[in-house]
This record gives structure tokens, C-alpha cells and sequence, in this order.
């Protein structure tokens, strides 16, 4: 099958084939962006920079899937952050290959690693919790890569929450000693189960949105209920830029 090139929606390279075409010869840095993550990025220079300068950079959500639609004429599928870790395990246990997980606290990290052992004993895996705070430190950046970079691991998993943790990675990619870099967010609480992740009955309806904002609604309000919006607006006028442009 042959590969198509990224498409760009809204001055960003969204990633428009399936996972398994994918090149993991090279270095390569994959990110994800939604409807919530584009609207950050238009307030957040350096979170809009390094979603731009991604090598990958995959449509997880039906906003953007939808934009690409109606924006390019372009038919899109949605990859998840979730679908990529399980797509990464699956490789890595075929090959024996290692992978690393940077974020989350210690008893999630815990969770992760048992859950990975028992369910891919061919993947080799570790873990570093960095310390919660807004910023860090150079100290904790440079304990941060020392940690990776004692373990050299075929595929670096982080989990630190959007836009800290894509920051971290555009910023460090050069410094980090793995070879498949992932911002992946909220899949390390989905696949420890800290907090469970909607059915796939849900995912197959594009609604996981709607059940995530039923359960958890004092965080996820103003991602969907307020962002939402804001990003439906902002593609319907760019559409009118489009027809009276023509």
C-alpha cells in the first residue's frame, strides 16, 4: 500500500495513514493532537511549535478527523494515543524489543510494568517518575534523561499531561537515547486503570468524548464543553475563508 503524505489542516501535518506504515527505521518523535490540544496551541507558542515540528503527528479525535472532512475533502481515520502504545507493545514483543515509561507516579508506574510483564513477557521495560511540579528543574531534566538514556529503549513511552509533556519531548528529542519517542498522556492511567478508559462500543460511536465528560466533568468541561465550540467555530469560518477565497 502506498503511503500518502501528511495532510495540512489548520497549519498542522496531521498524519493521514495507518499505523503500520509507519517508519520506525529512524529516530522518529510522535505526537497527537485533538480539538482541545489545537485550541491550546493557538494560545501556547512553543506547544503549537513542537506539535508542528512532530515527525508524526496523529489525528486522536473525531474533531479533527471531522475537520480534515470538511476543510480538505480528506478522509482521515482517528489513531488514539492508546492505539499507538498497543500497537508499540504488540511490535516490541514480537521483536524482544525494550520500552520506557517517563511520567505518572511511582503506583501507576507500578501498575504499568506488572500489567506489561504479564501481558508482553517478551518487552523488556522500566520506568521513572519525575517529580509533579509545573516546571523543572535542569536538575530534574538531566535525572529525567539520564534515567532513559542508562536504559537506551526502543520506544519511549511519556506521560506528563498536554502541552508539558510534547514540550518536554521537541525539546529533548536530540538528548533522549531511544528511538520512538510518544506523548501519550492519559493512556498511562487507561492502561494501568487508574481511571478506566470508555468501551469500545463508545470509541466505535465517536462518543468516548461524551462518556469521559460523564465521569469525570470538573476536568473535562471546558476541554469539551468550552474548547469544543471554540474549535467548531473557528473551522466553520475557516471554511468561509476557503469558498470566498475561490
Amino acid at each position: 500500500m502506498n503511503k500518502k503524505s501528511p495532510i495540512l489542516l489548520l497549519d498542522f501535518p496531521i498524519y493521514s495513514n495507518q499505523l503500520k506504515q509507519l517508519d520506525f527505521s529512524k529516530k522518529i518523535l510522535i505526537n497527537t493532537i485533538n480539538q482541545y490540544s489545537f485550541c491550546i496551541a493557538r494560545e501556547d507558542v512553543a506547544f503549537k511549535i513542537a506539535l508542528q515540528e512532530s515527525d508524526v503527528l496523529l489525528p486522536d479525535g473525531m474533531a479533527i478527523v471531522a475537520a480534515a472532512r470538511i476543510l480538505t475533502n480528506t478522509k482521515i481515520t482517528k489513531i488514539a494515543g492508546a492505539q499507538l502504545h498497543d500497537f508499540l507493545l504488540h511490535q516490541l514483543n514480537k521483536t524482544g524489543g525494550s520500552c520506557f515509561y517517563l511520567g505518572a507516579s511511582e503506583a501507576t508506574l507500578a501498575k504499568i510494568v506488572a500489567k506489561v510483564n504479564r501481558e508482553f513477557p517478551k518487552v523488556k521495560v522500566n520506568s521513572y517518575s519525575p517529580p509533579f511540579k509545573a516546571v523543572f528543574s535542569d536538575n530534574d531534566n538531566q535525572q529525567m534523561l539520564a534515567a532513559v538514556n542508562a536504559i537506551i529503549p526502543d520506544v519511549l513511552f511519556i506521560g506528563m499531561t498536554a502541552p508539558k509533556q510534547e514540550k518536554w519531548a521537541f525539546h529533548h528529542k536530540d538528548l533522549l537515547q531511544a528511538q520512538t519517542i510518544c506523548s501519550i498522556g492519559a493512556v498511562f492511567d487507561f492502561y494501568a486503570g487508574t481511571i478506566k478508559r470508555p468501551s469500545q462500543f463508545w470509541i466505535s460511536l465517536g462518543l468516548e468524548w461524551f462518556i469521559r465528560l460523564l465521569k469525570e466533568p470538573k476536568r473535562m468541561w471546558k476541554r469539551y464543553l468550552y474548547y469544543g465550540p471554540f474549535f467548531i467555530r473557528y473551522v466553520i469560518w475557516e471554511k468561509f475563508r476557503i469558498i470566498f477565497k475561490k
